[in-house]
């Protein structure tokens, strides 16, 4: 029997979210003041008070859910556990928490993270939509067919699909024809984990050329190979291949049952992946970290 830490990615953020501990807990407000220091700005107004519009630009929600993330791990107490693992952005947060990367570093590179995916594709000439109701494989098969990419494979059910608009439109079509239960485009200002982030990737590879990586003193699962990475070098290109490469988030989950975790712990805002765990899996008892 083991136990996770599993931290969420784009798409948990509120507005406040973080306020209340900043307020109450030594812990959690030491963390928002270093990321605010590293950043050079004061992120945790945006935060703590919006608008919804600043918070959710990519540039900012990357270090804004891994800040609040990090933030209620360290208010909490808790003992690290034996595994640690995340969604996208997420795999920094475990990173951080687990103490391969500092946090003010982490801040940095999810910062240039979110700015290199803005700037890799013009606005509005990428899209990213959530297909409900198919296997993986059928939209698999038809994003090659179409020129885009599955960006997630979030559970069984749930894929989220990418690319540049016209590819992902056509696939859409082809995938509503195919029996899906609903494609539904997501507010994402850039698309995500897909082929024209190459140049994201290749501005991340200069990023961490700066960057001092450690061995995490917990069991690191990767979204790139659903396994346990632990080498510092291999970490590195992990987190840059994510950035063109499938969030393979269902596997992950198969393979922490392999490994004999029981007990997963969800820490961030929101329970996303609380719901993917659940949906993918009956052998992990999942909960919502409350602080």
């Amino acid at each position: 029997m083991s136990s996770i830490f599993v931290f969420p990615g784009q798409g948990a953020q509120v507005v406040g979210m973080g306020a209340e501990l900043y307020k109450n807990n030594a812990a959690a407000r030491a963390v928002f003041d270093e990321v605010d220091s590293a950043l050079g700005e004061k992120l945790s107004n945006i935060i703590f008070n919006g608008p919804m519009e600043e918070l959710t630009l990519t540039r900012n929600v990357q270090p804004a859910i891994m800040a609040t993330s990090v933030a209620m791990y360290r208010a909490s107490g808790l003992p690290l556990a034996e595994y640690v693992a995340g969604h996208s952005l997420g795999e920094y947060t475990a990173l951080c928490v687990a103490g391969a990367i500092s946090l003010a570093d982490t801040a940095k590179l999810l910062r240039a993270r979110g700015n290199a995916m803005q700037t890799a594709v013009p606005v509005g000439a990428g899209l990213t939509s959530v297909v409900l109701g198919l296997d993986t494989d059928v939209v698999r098969k038809i994003c090659d067919e179409s020129g885009c990419d599955i960006a997630n494979d979030n559970c069984p059910g749930q894929v989220v699909i990418s690319g540049l608009r016209d590819a992902v439109d056509m696939a859409s079509e082809k995938l509503r024809d195919a029996g899906a239960r609903r494609v539904m485009p997501l507010a994402l200002s850039a698309p995500v984990h897909c082929r024209v982030q190459e140049p994201a990737a290749d501005a991340m590879r200069a990023e961490f050329d700066r960057v001092e990586i450690k061995q995490p003193n917990a069991k690191w699962i990767s979204n790139k190979t659903c396994s346990v990475i632990e080498n510092p070098d291999d970490i590195k290109e992990a987190l840059i291949y994510q950035m063109t490469h499938t969030v393979r988030w269902r596997e992950s989950v198969l393979e922490m049952v392999n490994l004999g975790i029981t007990d997963a712990t969800e820490i961030g805002p929101g329970n996303v992946l609380s719901g993917l765990v659940s949906r993918t899996t009956d052998k992990i008892s999942v909960k919502k970290l409350e602080v």
